[in-house]
């Protein structure tokens, strides 16, 4: 795929709610049922982040979900990427942008999110062909402000914030012109997860998705 082409994807990924849940498991066992519960609470998109045992596995678990699109978050290495799209991830994450993970993403044909935090890096997505991010970690580096300073001087890039968002404070990203949906771990908090509450986290993944 080309960056263009990758770009494409991920907007429309993206574009499809106006969170997506950023997921630590733990447990490949409860991977299908939190996947059901929060697409059926309206948030299709689903971020599996590869800081666990457990992730490749509960990637695996939850490709198959009706209605879902699971990705793996945390691509650090090209290895990481050729294993995601092994187990399944219709999309990838990263919290930056180095040349080997979007080189690695291009030949796998895997649409990704690579995070940028400052104006050249930026600009160096923009020189590649890139028109989709990830703005990472928004909390400490602006949040909302940063954003809303980049739309002018860089309007082409749009972005997913993640990292310090929260329901608290996501209305005021998806309020600006070059954020396309947030990523936020709060859909799926851990007593809910550790206890199956999965008809409590699809209460969550409702009012998320109504954001």
């Amino acid at each position: 795929m080309t960056p263009e082409e990758i770009s494409q994807h991920t907007f429309a990924l993206c574009s499809r709610a106006p969170v997506v849940p950023v997921l630590v498991i733990e447990d490949a066992g409860q991977a299908k049922d939190l996947a059901k519960a929060l697409v059926a609470g309206g948030l299709p998109a689903l971020e599996v982040t590869l800081r666990t045992p457990a992730a490749l596995d509960a990637i695996r678990e939850m490709s198959d979900v009706e209605g879902g699109v699971v990705g793996a978050g945390t691509l650090l290495t090209a290895r990481d990427v050729e294993a995601a799209k092994k187990a399944g991830a219709r999309f990838g994450v990263s919290p930056g942008a180095t040349e080997t993970v979007l080189d690695a993403a291009e030949a796998n044909d895997l649409p990704i999110l690579p995070g940028v935090v400052t104006a050249s890096e930026i600009m160096r997505l923009l020189d590649r062909g890139y028109t989709m991010a990830k703005f990472f970690p928004a909390g400490t580096s602006g949040g909302a402000p940063a954003l809303k300073a980049f739309s002018s001087p860089l309007p082409q890039m749009r972005f997913c914030p993640t990292g310090g968002v929260s329901v608290q404070n996501a209305a005021e990203y998806l309020s600006l012109p070059n954020v396309v949906c947030v990523g936020g771990s709060w859909v799926a908090p851990k007593d809910k997860l550790t206890s199956g509450d999965w008809a409590g986290i699809e209460a969550i993944a409702r009012e998320a998705a109504s954001l």
